[in-house]
């Protein structure tokens, strides 16, 4: 079976190479079948000096190839035996640094607590300096500390030299020194967020002032820069009367907290102002300071016209013999002369009447005073309900997390309680002395109409 698949195969490349030598002598147009065997032959031949020549040439790269891998094997080996040599050298110099480390800190001995001290004492110096506003005038005063305290307190400590331990103590001196002075100097300050040159005087280390302005040192940048917002009241007038003062003490509102930051003067200066507070009241506030401000025009100009009129009864009073109508006791003595001829009870009716007739314009306005007095409280505590409402909705809506929210809610809804105690009590002060005032007059009408009756009553 093998043998027959063999011969099969064998004939068949035996004509596949008759027919190329055959269509291949056709290209080449031979002449006879001597040239065609002829051409056969030497294509055979040059067939088998290519194949030869592949087969040299595969053995030449395959020699290259193992040699190439030869060469890598080689590099390997000699790398194994450089990384053997270098664990071995790592090894040797790691043991001899830990000899090395034990003979230096044996040879450091107590130093090492030393080292410790003046690297936390370093610390805390640098730390003050930063913030101190001394530094604002003298800049770059912890250089030298933090050179010190980059010595002691690295990996391997360095011995500081004697100068350099003093210089941390002449600074912390300086430091002392300079907090106990006030001294002027010029430098350049943000105000309104424009860079100027302005005289800066420095109170210790207590703060920076301008005039009368209060100046803040950022001790990130080492900017001077004036606050967004000077406190109110006598506090900058006084540091101003601190910069003009050649002698002598004088009394000037300064920040404890100078060399820590100006927390106190930065919160002071966040109080709201009265009109701030003012406008926390909101609309009930202003309709209770409207109420306000018409109860103050109309007690004073009551009291302007009860004033007049007060005058003319009292001029009245002096000449009783001629009744002058331009006043209320005068048009009341004027019925009285009119009627000389009445009893005594008609008389009185009728003086009675005229009394009556001038009570409603002495009085005017006297009522709504009073009205006014009593409605500006409730307006006020109306105000403080609603503002406790919509505090309560917020803290409902965001939370309580945060104490400051709720307390700012509360103070401002108490402002509308204020503003209607700040009304009503000087609307009740106002109307009892306007009222004063129109009794008087109505006093005197009814006392001059009991005397007109009493002699009336004599004569008859």
């Amino acid at each position: 079976m093998n043998k027959r698949i063999l011969k099969k195969g064998l004939m068949a490349v035996a004509a596949a190479t008759l027919a190329f030598s055959v269509n291949a002598a056709e290209e080449e147009k031979a002449k006879s079948l001597e040239e065609l065997l002829q051409m056969i032959d030497q294509g055979t031949l040059s067939e088998s000096k290519e194949h030869r020549e592949r087969e040299q040439r595969f053995l030449r790269e395959q020699q290259n190839r193992q040699r190439l891998l030869n060469d890598v094997k080689a590099q390997l080996n000699a790398a194994k035996r450089k990384s053997e040599a270098l664990e071995k050298t790592e090894a040797d110099n790691e043991r001899a640094i830990g000899e090395l480390q034990e003979q230096y800190n044996k040879r450091l001995g107590s130093l090492k607590e030393l080292f410790g001290h003046l690297s936390g004492t370093s610390g805390d110096v640098i730390s003050y300096l930063g913030d101190s506003i001394v530094s604002a005038q003298y800049p770059g005063r912890t250089e030298a500390i933090d050179s010190l305290r980059s010595k002691i307190s690295g990996a391997t400590p360095t011995l500081p030299e004697i100068s350099e331990i003093e210089g941390m103590w002449k600074a912390i001196l300086f430091e002392i020194n300079q907090s106990t002075k006030i001294v002027k100097y010029n430098t350049a300050i943000f105000r309104g967020g424009e860079k100027v040159d302005a005289e800066v005087m420095r109170v210790g280390n207590y703060a920076l002032v301008s005039g009368d302005e209060y100046l803040n040192y950022d001790k990130v940048t080492g900017n001077i820069s004036s606050l967004p917002r000077q406190p109110q009241g006598s506090y900058t007038s006084s540091v101003a009367a601190l910069g003009n003062a050649t002698s002598g003490f004088t009394a000037a509102a300064l920040d404890p907290q100078g060399a820590q930051g100006p927390t106190l003067m930065t919160k002071l200066v966040d109080l709201p102002t009265l009109t701030e507070k003012w406008h926390e009241g909101r609309l009930v506030g202003y309709v209770i300071s409207g109420v306000g401000v018409f109860a103050v025009l109309l007690a004073l100009l009551r009291f302007v016209v009860l004033s007049g009129i007060g005058a003319k009864v009292n001029a009245q009073l002096r000449d009783t013999s001629t009744a002058n109508t331009n006043n209320p006791l005068g048009r009341v003595l004027k019925v009285a002369e009119e009627n000389p001829n009445a009893d005594a009870e008609s008389l009185e009716l009728k003086l009675h009447e005229a009394v009556l007739k001038e009570r409603p314009a002495i009085e005017s306005g006297l009522n709504l005073l009073k009205i006014i007095a009593m409605v500006a409280p409730l307006l006020g505590l109306l105000g403080t309900v609603t503002g406790m409402i919509l505090t309560f909705q917020a803290i409902t809506i965001f939370g309580a997390g945060d104490p400051k929210n709720m307390a700012g809610g509360i103070s401002s809804a108490l402002v509308t309680t204020v503003l209607g105690l700040v009304v009503a009590i000087p609307t009740i002060l106002l109307h009892t002395l306007v009222n004063g005032r129109a009794q008087r007059v109505l006093h005197i009408l009814e006392e001059q109409s009991a005397g007109i009756v009493a002699e009336n009553a004599e004569g008859h």
